[in-house]
């Protein structure tokens, strides 16, 4: 399999994104979003899914955390879709339950080229950190639509919101890394033949 790499540029005026995303990396992460609980989440997802992530975003936080949570989360889905290509020789399906604590999440992902994402982490808090708590569920969204995959990911349990959030990212850090491994194959896993 070659080199699932991508590099993704974003500029708007509300947001300056660089990024980079090796699948196939070490857990390394080098994240700067200017929102440490955001920070935070992405570590995650990129030590557990077993990637290679650098991110630096300069984000209008003097407006609010929505448009760099948004930002990150649509360039990062951006260079998950460039990655994977032609999505050839990947399992495309996985799933996985994560706990933290008192928390327990599972997430299923389909790297099926169509869109979709359903999010039930059940905060109930305002923010964690400066990341308001409506915005973790909004990244994982824009995650979702970005990489044009089919995401559902639910806290199963859990009274701490951070303990919620941050299970919820592991669990899908963990079902990410199952659905882009390598099969082995050359072959677009899909009856249609192409994702």
């Amino acid at each position: 399999m070659k080199k699932r790499l991508a590099t993704v540029v974003r500029k708007t005026k509300e947001t300056d994104i660089s990024l980079s995303l090796d699948l196939d990396g070490k857990g390394a992460a080098e994240i700067d979003t200017g929102i440490g609980f955001l920070d935070h989440m992405l570590s995650a997802l990129t030590k557990h899914g077993g990637f290679d992530l650098s991110l630096s975003c300069k984000g209008d936080l003097e407006v609010d955390d929505h448009h760099t949570a948004e930002d990150c989360a649509i360039s990062l889905g951006k260079a998950l879709d460039e990655a994977l290509g032609e999505r050839a020789g990947i399992a495309r399906f996985g799933y996985a339950y994560a706990p933290l604590d008192e928390a327990l999440a599972r997430a299923v992902v389909d790297l099926s080229g169509r869109p979709f994402a359903k999010i039930s982490l059940g905060l109930t808090g305002e923010k964690m950190g400066t990341l308001a708590c409506e915005n973790a569920t909004h990244v994982m969204v824009s995650l979702a639509m970005a990489s044009k995959s089919t995401v559902h990911v639910e806290v199963l349990t859990g009274e701490n919101d951070h303990h919620r959030t941050e299970a919820a990212f592991k669990a899908l850090a963990l079902a990410l890394r199952q659905a882009v491994g390598n099969t082995g194959s050359d072959q677009i896993p899909s009856t249609k033949g192409v994702l």
